[in-house]
């Protein structure tokens, strides 16, 4: 069974930075392109950073200079480091990895 369990969402005021995680079990992020993906109130889920099995990143021009997407294969885990958080970043946060999905976590940026 495939889990995909996101961690480090809060509350952070604009110009700070917060550290998502994405764990996994049941599935290999090396193998597999993970993302990162999220949806503010009333909007579309959109993309925001991803990583191919071969390591290319992927940032949508919104998050390009401030987020960093990473992976740790040895904890089977992947990162979304987000700094410079601006009050649009506010969303849910979710991460997916080829038909699977987590649960999402909530960040909130206060202006």
């Amino acid at each position: 069974q495939v889990q995909l369990v996101e961690s480090g969402g809060g509350l952070v005021q604009a110009g700070g930075s917060l550290r998502l995680s994405c764990a996994a079990s049941g599935i290999i992020f090396t193998i597999t392109s993970t993302g990162w993906y999220r949806q503010a109130p009333g909007k579309q889920r959109e993309l925001v950073a991803s990583i191919t099995s071969g390591g290319t990143t992927n940032y949508a021009d919104s998050v390009k200079g401030r987020f960093t997407i990473s992976r740790d294969n040895a904890k089977n885990t992947v990162y979304l480091q987000m700094n410079s958080l601006k009050p649009e970043d506010t969303a849910v946060y979710y991460c997916n990895a080829h038909i699977y999905w987590g649960k999402g976590t909530l960040v909130t940026v206060s202006s």
